[in-house]
C-alpha cells in the first residue's frame, strides 16, 4: 500500500519587504505546532521512508522540527520545485518516487496542497474530509493511501480520485 503524506509549513512569520518570501522563518507558534505534528505521525506508525522538502527556510525549518519524533533519519531530499508550486506540480514530484518507497512524506506549501490532496482524493473518512474541507491550516497534514484494492501500485500511476483521505490533522486536532 502507498501512503502519501502532505505536511504544509509550520506557522511562519509574516513577510516582509526586507525579507524574500523563500527565507521567511517559522514564527513562535510554529515553533511550537511542528514537534507535536512529528509526535502524532510517529504515534499513528506513518513514519515516512523519503521525504521530499521545498527548499523554503519555513519547511526546512518544519522539517527539522518533526523529524526528531521519527527516532530514526529518513532519506531526504530538498526540492526546489515543489516551492509555490501548483498540484500538478506536485503531483509530478510524487510521480517520480523512486520504487520501493511505500510511505512518502512531502513539505511543502498551499495552495498546492490543497488542491492536490482533494484532487487525489476518491474516498474519505468523513471526520477527514470535513477538516479538509474547512480549512488546510498551516502544519496541516493530509493522509492519503492507495490500498492494493486500489489498482494503484506505483507512485508513477497516481491519478486523481483514485486515493482514500484516511486522516487530516492539525495543530487544533491535537488538543
Amino acid at each position: 500500500m502507498l501512503t502519501l503524506l502532505l505536511l504544509r509549513h509550520a506557522k511562519a512569520e509574516p513577510g516582509s519587504f526586507s525579507i524574500p518570501d523563500i527565507d521567511r522563518s517559522l514564527a513562535e507558534r510554529g515553533r511550537a505546532d511542528a514537534p507535536r505534528l512529528g509526535d502524532w505521525i510517529a504515534g499513528h506508525d506513518l513514519v515516512p521512508d523519503h521525504i521530499v522538502c521545498s527548499t523554503a527556510r519555513r519547511t526546512r525549518e518544519t522539517l527539522a522540527l518533526v523529524a526528531p519524533s521519527f527516532g530514526k533519519d529518513v532519506d531526504t531530499v530538498f526540492e526546489p520545485a515543489i516551492y509555490e508550486a501548483t498540484a500538478m506540480r506536485i503531483l509530478t514530484v510524487v510521480r517520480r518516487t523512486r520504487p520501493g518507497v511505500k510511505r512518502l512524506m512531502l513539505v511543502g506549501h498551499n495552495p498546492g496542497f490543497e488542491v492536490l490532496a482533494k484532487d487525489l482524493k476518491g474516498t474519505a473518512d468523513e471526520t477527514a474530509d470535513e477538516r479538509l474541507n474547512r480549512k488546510y491550516p498551516t502544519a496541516g497534514l493530509a493522509v492519503l493511501s492507495w490500498p492494493k484494492s486500489s489498482g494503484i501500485e506505483t507512485w508513477q500511476t497516481i491519478t486523481g480520485r483514485t486515493g482514500h483521505l484516511d486522516a487530516f490533522v492539525a495543530p487544533r486536532y491535537l488538543d
